[in-house]
Order: C-alpha cells, then structure tokens, then sequence
C-alpha cells in the first residue's frame, strides 16, 4: 500500500483537528505527532507572516506612468522637477528620481539646461572680470616687498599694482581704483603705480 500524499488543505484539517482532539484520538491518524506539530507550526508562520515585496520604493502605477510621459512629450522644456510639481498639483505623489528614471527607460531625454554651467558662465563674462593675487619680490637688501597685482581674466594680461614691505589687513584690503584708458588703441587697464610703506 502507498504513503497518502497530504495536500495543503490536508495538512491544515488534519493540523486543526489534532489541536482540537483528544490524545488518545489522534493515534488514528496516519502521520506522527511531530509531523502535525511541524504542520500546525507551518500554520501558525503563515498565517503571520507578511508578503515581501522587493527593496526600495514601489514602483509607479500604470496610470501614473502614462501621465508622466504624456506631460514630458507635450512640454518638452519641463524638466523632472517640473514635471513632479505638476503631479503634486494633481495630489500624485511622485519622485523627481522616479521620473527621471521612467523618462530614461521610455527614451525621452531631459530637458536641456535653461542656466548657463559654471564655464559658460565664466566664458561669457571673462571680458569683464579683473582677479586680484599677490606675488613677492625681494629687492638687492633681501627686503621682501609684496606686489599686488591684477589679471584680466579675458585677455589673461597682468598688472602690478601697489607693493609694500608690511602686509596687513589694510593692505589687503586697500581699494585700488581702476580706470579704463582714455585711448581706443590702448584696451588695457590702466593701475596707478602707488607705493605705500
């Protein structure tokens, strides 16, 4: 004669009932005790333990995903944060990362920048931007003079301005006027040469 194979709802009834039985009862059934223990065990795991769902955030609805998509192709200026505060006007709570990475999978590139990057930005106003430094020379008495001088970031010419034998805080933060030459020819700054001991 065979083994009877127990199915789920088997082991659950048989389970059930050995709690509910005698034990004198239970020697009918054909399985051991330990094996309904194991089973009723088994039961009681189920019964509290949750479904997992995967790390991270929930994925978007199928709704939503459509929404997103049709607001990134009927405005393609928007970027991801435009598009999430859209979604938030309507109550749909959606991640700027969530979008950016849905957009990505579909194909769709982000919208282009609307600010000029750092370097653009510093390309476009080179020709008006003087940098300050400083520098030391030592004269034929091994005295330290200090030398203020001032680069234009456009054309990258230099200008020393005004030196000094003490640097201080009056010093380094003395105004230097700047003047724009008078002469077309001459598109150079032009420092007056000033020593200050």
């Amino acid at each position: 004669m065979k083994r009877p194979v127990y199915r789920v709802r088997d082991r659950a009834l048989l389970a059930a009932a050995s709690r509910i039985l005698p034990c004198r009862c239970r020697r009918a059934f054909l399985v051991r005790p330990e094996t309904m223990m194991c089973w009723h065990r088994r039961l009681v795991a189920r019964k509290w333990t949750r479904t997992r769902r995967g790390p991270g955030r929930p994925g978007l609805g199928p709704e939503i995903q459509a929404l997103v998509l049709r607001l990134a192709r009927e405005n393609p200026r928007w970027g991801y944060v435009r598009i999430k505060g859209e979604c938030q006007k309507l109550g749909i709570a959606v991640s700027a990362t969530a979008i950016a990475v849905l957009l990505r999978r579909s194909g769709i590139a982000h919208a282009p920048r609307r600010r000029p990057t750092w370097s653009q930005f510093l390309k476009a106003q080179a020709s008006g931007t003087i940098a300050c430094d400083f520098f030391t020379v030592e004269t034929v008495l091994l005295k330290a003079l200090y030398v203020r001088f001032f680069i234009e970031i456009g054309t990258r010419r230099a200008h020393a301005s005004v030196s000094t034998s003490k640097r201080n805080s009056v010093f380094v933060a003395s105004r230097q006027t700047v003047t724009l030459a008078p002469s077309a020819s001459a598109s150079l700054l032009c420092f007056p040469w000033a020593r200050s001991d």
